[in-house]
């Protein structure tokens, strides 16, 4: 796992994951594993996006003006009401027409459903967007230095774990029909028997 997957989960463990778990209807070692493969699939797809210059002034926008990393100062108060913080909105402009599938195969690798998968994206995705706004205001990055700074975490996340990331980026690259769904369901049993 990457250093910014990393912080994050550090800093969901325990009291917040545990909540994550009770909102979407799962225990904490699934969500857990769920969220395991879920942050680092919504960085490779902003990673991906901010390759595209235009994507990438749209990203550094929207992060200075909606994601300023405060969010991560009470994460508990966020899970409280996590609709407010419009992630399914931000699915939208990060996965795109790709959430079906990549809903569906995240589901089909932890033994979530797919609704429950859905929940949790839509979790997992303001707190990304906040961890990604607290690191363009520490480290300063303007456009390109967010767009390097991207493709750095998802080359350290590719060099951590090659498998799944190369399924990841299938997923998100892709309108494949499904194909790629078992050897997600594999990498992501990986992942599940690895903890």
């Amino acid at each position: 796992m990457d250093a910014l997957t990393q912080q994050l989960m550090q800093q969901l463990s325990g009291q917040d994951l545990s909540r994550i778990g009770q909102q979407i209807g799962a225990d904490e070692q699934t969500t857990s594993t769920a969220l395991s493969a879920a942050l680092p699939l919504l960085l490779s797809a902003l990673a991906n996006n901010a390759s595209k210059p235009e994507e990438a002034q749209a990203l550094h926008q929207a992060l200075t003006r909606d994601h300023d990393g405060s969010i991560l100062n009470n994460v508990s108060g966020f899970l409280d009401n996590p609709q407010s913080a419009n992630g399914a909105g931000i699915l939208n402009h990060v996965l795109g027409g790709q959430q079906p599938v990549v809903t569906q195969g995240l589901a089909q690798g932890t033994g979530l459903n797919s609704s429950q998968i859905g929940q949790l994206l839509q979790i997992a995705a303001p707190l990304v967007m906040g961890l990604l706004g607290q690191q363009r205001q520490q480290n300063n990055l303007d456009t390109n230095g967010l767009s390097a700074f991207l493709g750095g975490q998802q080359q350290l996340e590719r060099e951590s774990n090659p498998g799944m990331m190369n399924v990841l980026n299938t997923l998100l690259d892709t309108n494949r029909d499904g194909s790629a769904l078992d050897e997600v369901l594999g990498m992501a049993g990986k992942l599940l028997g690895g903890k």
